[in-house]
C-alpha cells in the first residue's frame, strides 16, 4: 500500500472534516495516510479520529487564561515574522519523514497555513505536491476569513487584518504555482485558482454515505433547521425566511405553535439571527439549540420538515463559491431545501439539478415553497424531496476518495 503525508491545518475531533472523511476512505483505493496537523481542542469530529496515524502540533500549552492569551500574542508576531508555525510543522514532517516512504504531499488548508511546510518538504526530499484549498480568502465579502482580531485601538486589527491577508495571499500563491495539482470545493474557486495553476481539480465537499440517508420520522411541529455558523449578513442572509413566516403567520397560515425554526448555531451567530428575527417581528418562531455532534445532525436533519440553506447573492462584493458541507448532507437525507438567499450561482445550479428543493431570489418563492411543504406535512407528518440519485453519487466521501486517489496515481507516475 502507498503512503501519503497529509499536512493541514485541522483534523478530527477538530473542525474541518474533509480530510477525516478522506483518511476514513482513503485505503479502500490502496493509499494509507499519515497525518501531521495543530492540534485544536474541539471534539465535533471524534468519530472520524483514530482512522489512521496522526501527529498533532500543540502551539498554545498554557492552562492558565491570560498566559495563553499573552502566549497566543507571541506566536502571532512570531508567525507573521518569521513563519513560526510552518517551521515548526516542518520540522515534525521531517521526522516523519524519516520513518516512512512516502510516494508524495497532500496539503489541505483554509487560507495558507501550513502551506509553506508543506511545500518546504515536497521541494526538499523531492515529492510531488497536491495542495487542497478548503476555501479562499476571495470568497468571503469583508474580514470573515480572520478567526481573531485584535484591539480596534490605533488602527492595530485593521493593520493587522492587512498584514495577514498580504501574507496569507503571496505565500499560498506561492505554493500553489509549485504545486503538482490542486484541488478546491466548487466551480468558482477552480475558474479563481486556474491563474496560478493550470492543474486544478474539482472535488466537492460532501455527505458520508454510512453516517446521512433518509429516514421519513413523523413529527409534531413541523420544523424548520438550521445547522452550522452565521458569520456575517452579507455572507448568509436570514431575511428572506424571515419574511416568508411573517407574511405566512400574518395570513395565518402557519403560527408559533406549530412551526419552529430550530438553529443549531454558536452564540455569535445566535446572536445575530436574534437581531434579525426581532427586526422582521418573528422571534416567538426560534429556538436555539447550540452545537452538537456531528454523529447527532443525521438524525436532526431527518426530524426536521425543511432544511435551511443561509447564502447570499454572488456578486462582486458578495460571497462566491459557497458550497457548505450542510448543502451535501442535506441532499443525501432527502428532505426540501429552502435557500436563502439564492446565490444566483453556483449553488442555486446545484440545487436545480439535485431537484431538493428551491434558491429563493424573492420572499415570494419562500413563502410558496413554505406553504407546500406545510401541506404536505399536514397530510402526512413529514416531508420527502426527490433528489435526483444520480447527482446525489457525485457528492459521496467514498467517492470523493476515488477521485483524490486517481490524482495521486497521476501525479507519482509523471
Amino acid at each position: 500500500m502507498k503512503k501519503i503525508l497529509i499536512i493541514c491545518d485541522l483534523f478530527p475531533p477538530a473542525f474541518g472534516p474533509r480530510m477525516g472523511y478522506l483518511c476514513k476512505y482513503l485505503r479502500n483505493y490502496g493509499w494509507e495516510p499519515v497525518v501531521l496537523a495543530e492540534h485544536v481542542e474541539q471534539n465535533t469530529f471524534t468519530f472520524l479520529a483514530n482512522k489512521c496515524e496522526v501527529t498533532h502540533i500543540n502551539f498554545y500549552t498554557a492552562k492558565n487564561k491570560i498566559i495563553r492569551k499573552l502566549q497566543w500574542a507571541c506566536i502571532l508576531l512570531l508567525d507573521l515574522l518569521w513563519g513560526y508555525k510552518d517551521v515548526r510543522m516542518y520540522r515534525e514532517a521531517q521526522k516523519l519523514i524519516r520513518k516512512n516512504k512516502f510516494e508524495l504531499v497532500l496539503c489541505s488548508s483554509f487560507r495558507s497555513f501550513p502551506l509553506p511546510a508543506a511545500q518546504r518538504i515536497a521541494h526538499t526530499y523531492k515529492l510531488p505536491l497536491v495542495v487542497d484549498l478548503r476555501d479562499i480568502i476571495e470568497q468571503f465579502t469583508g474580514d470573515e476569513f480572520m478567526s481573531h482580531r485584535l484591539p480596534d485601538i490605533f488602527g492595530l486589527n485593521k493593520l493587522y487584518i492587512s498584514i495577514f491577508k498580504k501574507k496569507s495571499l503571496h505565500e499560498r500563491n506561492r505554493a500553489l504555482k509549485m504545486a503538482d495539482f490542486v484541488t478546491t470545493i466548487s466551480p468558482w474557486h477552480v475558474e479563481t485558482l486556474k491563474q496560478y495553476n493550470p492543474n486544478v481539480e474539482l472535488i466537492y465537499n460532501g455527505f458520508d454515505p454510512e453516517l446521512f440517508y433518509p429516514e421519513q420520522k413523523k413529527t409534531d411541529k413541523f420544523i424548520i433547521t438550521y445547522t452550522g455558523r452565521l458569520m456575517s449578513t452579507a455572507m448568509r442572509d436570514p431575511g428572506l425566511l424571515l419574511e416568508a413566516l411573517k407574511i405566512l403567520s400574518d395570513k395565518n397560515i402557519i403560527n408559533d405553535q406549530i412551526c419552529r425554526v430550530y438553529w443549531y448555531v454558536d452564540p455569535a451567530s445566535q446572536k445575530l439571527i436574534t437581531a434579525e428575527a426581532d427586526k422582521a417581528g418573528v422571534s416567538s418562531f426560534m429556538d436555539f439549540k447550540g452545537y452538537v455532534q456531528a454523529t447527532e445532525i443525521p438524525s436532526v436533519l431527518n426530524n426536521s420538515s425543511v432544511l435551511l440553506l443561509l447564502a447570499n447573492r454572488s456578486k462582486e462584493k458578495g460571497p462566491k463559491g459557497i458550497m457548505t458541507t450542510k448543502f451535501f448532507e442535506s441532499l443525501a437525507v432527502e428532505k426540501p431545501i429552502l435557500c436563502v438567499r439564492s446565490d444566483e450561482s453556483y449553488l442555486e445550479s446545484a440545487l436545480q439539478e439535485s431537484k431538493a428543493g428551491i434558491a429563493a431570489r424573492h420572499v415570494e418563492e419562500a413563502c410558496r415553497f413554505l406553504e407546500d411543504c406545510f401541506t404536505e406535512w399536514k397530510e402526512k407528518g413529514y416531508t420527502t424531496s426527490q433528489t435526483d440519485k444520480k447527482v446525489l453519487r457525485n457528492y459521496s466521501r467514498k467517492e470523493q476518495a476515488g477521485q483524490f486517489a486517481e490524482i495521486f496515481e497521476t501525479v507519482i507516475i509523471r
